[in-house]
């Protein structure tokens, strides 16, 4: 499988093509998520865990190491929350456990090998779900909407974070130059794996983002839906609601 493949510098690869943007941009939707204070949430495509952490980071007590203990008061305010990952590659999972057992957050998240398209879990359960860069590798990307909306419960919180396209001369046109030249290459130098960062690349160009994925998100039985570019442009964040009615 090309994710248990390029793994190990997963992470690594990401905080450099981005210039660390990264980072902020999953704070930035576990933040979002944190402030309706939900009790459990479920983070899909977690692979190595990235997301789970920032999400536990934001929603529950961690104090690392503030000497006064003001983080950990600050923290205290927010409402405590149990994280369930999944992902489809082992080899990401594996990594993960390692990061969460290191931050000692083992019993705050949970990592399981699971699909989006076909989830595993009791219709209305999770008051949220986040998602970080996973969106556009559903195979079948109505069925994934469809999955996320059912283990949603009625009025819980749906955020994605994921890659766009900028609109506009020169910006766009630098972008494609960076994502299908520079990028690749420094899959190739870095993972040993050119294609698929290719892929990843590919993927990223053709997601159908912006108003497109708006769209796709009502039609699947979303409300309340917003995407907020960041960066440029270059990703975005959605965020939307499952109905109390359904």
């Amino acid at each position: 499988m090309m994710f248990d493949r390029i793994a190990n510098t997963y992470d690594r690869l990401n905080g450099l093509i981005t210039f660390g943007m990264d980072k902020k941009w999953r704070k930035r939707v576990a933040k979002m998520i944190a402030s309706n204070h939900p009790s459990n949430i479920l983070d899909v495509g977690t692979g190595t865990g990235a997301l789970a952490i920032d999400l536990a980071k934001q929603c529950n007590i961690l104090d690392v190491g503030t000497g006064t203990g003001a983080l950990a008061i600050d923290l205290a305010k927010q409402s405590s929350a149990e994280i369930v990952g999944i992902d489809i590659s082992e080899e990401m999972l594996s990594l993960g456990r390692k990061k969460i057992r290191h931050l000692g957050l083992d019993n705050t998240i949970t990592m399981q090998l699971g699909d989006a398209e076909g989830l595993s879990f009791d219709s209305n359960v999770f008051d949220a779900i986040g998602i970080g860069f996973g969106v556009r590798n559903f195979e079948n990307l109505h069925q994934g909407l469809s999955e996320l909306l059912r283990v949603l419960k009625p009025g819980g919180q749906l955020v994605i974070l994921e890659t766009a396209v900028p609109k506009y001369f020169p910006l766009k046109q630098g972008y494609y130059l960076y994502s299908h030249l520079i990028i690749p290459m420094l899959g190739k130098i870095i993972s040993k794996d050119k294609l698929a960062y290719e892929y990843l690349s590919d993927s990223a160009g053709i997601f159908p983002h912006g108003e497109k994925f708006n769209a796709i998100l009502k039609q699947s039985g979303f409300t309340s839906v917003k995407d907020t570019p960041q960066t440029l442009g270059i990703v975005s964040i959605y965020s939307a609601i499952k109905p109390l009615d359904n």
